[in-house]
């Protein structure tokens, strides 16, 4: 009876073992297999969101310009080509070389905010003016020469194209400088933003120096 009573409780203590692990085995399975592909549809469940929430927020950066921001690249972009022209004039008729100087401040400058500009153009979608549009559309605005003036400065050399030059460039930078006072007060995209507050500095501060070289101030 006794020896009954054992085998039949190792006989139940072995079904709860067998059963219980089959319910261990079946939850491995389960968190292997089911969290596995739950984990993965969880994780990319996750995932998928973020780029659309980084989708928006690249998208507002790209989008944080308004018609100011395209106004001034427009027209800062035929206005640095031209000052980058007349610079270009200096090294072979320019007496000065303080003048000389300045002319190859103005390229080193300007040359590299023309294509900063086009990128930004490009970027929101607009359309980069042309080269050679600024003799149609642009001059006599923003201090721009005229083709007569631009003629007249190509035709002097020595003392006499330093004297243009300074002249012309003193209205050029003038030009400039309140282009990009209007960029800093109407505009929106930050990069623009700082770039006009850039040009404000320097201009100014080479208009203060053609003027003392010219014996205005």
């Amino acid at each position: 009876m006794i020896g009954k009573r054992s085998l039949l409780r190792r006989s139940a203590t072995a079904t709860v073992a067998a059963s219980a692990a089959l319910v261990l085995a079946a939850c491995g399975n389960g968190n292997g297999n089911g969290n596995g592909s739950d984990a993965s549809a969880g994780h990319n469940g996750h995932i998928a969101p973020s780029p659309s929430v980084s989708a928006p927020a690249s998208h507002q950066a790209q989008g944080q310009h308004n018609a100011a921001d395209a106004a001034f690249a427009k027209g800062m972009i035929p206005h640095h080509r031209q000052a980058v022209e007349m610079a270009g004039l200096a090294p072979s008729r320019a007496q000065s070389a303080e003048v000389k100087k300045l002319a190859e401040d103005v390229k080193k400058a300007q040359d590299p905010e023309i294509k900063t500009l086009s990128g930004w153009l490009t970027s929101w979608g607009e359309q980069v003016p042309a080269e050679g549009e600024m003799d149609h559309s642009a001059h006599g605005m923003g201090g721009m020469m005229s083709p007569q003036e631009m003629e007249k400065l190509r035709s002097s050399s020595g003392k006499a194209f330093d004297t243009a030059f300074m002249e012309l460039m003193i209205k050029h930078h003038e030009g400039a400088v309140d282009m990009a006072k209007t960029e800093k007060a109407q505009g929106a995209f930050p990069d623009a933003k700082t770039m006009a507050d850039a040009i404000i500095t320097s201009q100014s501060a080479e208009i203060e120096q053609m003027n003392k070289l010219l014996g205005r101030s």
